[in-house]
């Protein structure tokens, strides 16, 4: 295996974890909610009263974020190795996981592994094995 050192960025994924980490214990300590992004857009498909200000706010900032970057950081070009039809399929398989596992890798891998919850435990390692195993067909058997 070897090291793609133009692309290997420990401290600014340091800063980046760091961010996340914050955010996430921000938000369950100041408003007792799991920074969980499918549960926070989901719940501004379904808004109830008294809700939608912290989500709007919360998204606002995974929005704002990038974009300051990029204003101020070194411009990287995305690159994305699939087709349209792939993203799509990739993307409802996504949405239909985080139904079934109720709740997305933000949710159990940041939020619920930090509070020592078993079902994130489970859910965390069902998320690894299966992006594992698909970049080992993607890549090697198809």
């Amino acid at each position: 295996m070897t090291i793609d050192w133009a692309h290997f960025t420990p401290w600014a994924s340091l800063a980046g974890g760091m961010l996340i980490g914050v955010a996430a214990a921000m938000l369950v300590l100041l408003n007792g909610r799991i920074a969980g992004i499918s549960g926070i857009v989901g719940g501004l498909l379904a808004p109830r009263r008294g809700e939608i200000a912290w989500r709007l706010a919360f998204v606002g900032g995974l929005l704002v974020a990038p974009a300051i970057m990029f204003l101020l950081g070194e411009r990287v070009a995305p690159r994305i190795d699939a087709g349209f039809g792939t993203l799509v399929v990739a993307g409802l398989l996504v949405g239909v996981g985080t139904s079934y596992g109720s709740g997305c890798t933000s949710g159990h891998g940041v939020c619920g592994l930090s509070r020592l919850s078993p079902r994130s435990l489970v859910a965390t390692a069902a998320f690894m094995l299966a992006g594992a195993a698909t970049v080992f067909v993607a890549r090697h058997l198809a």
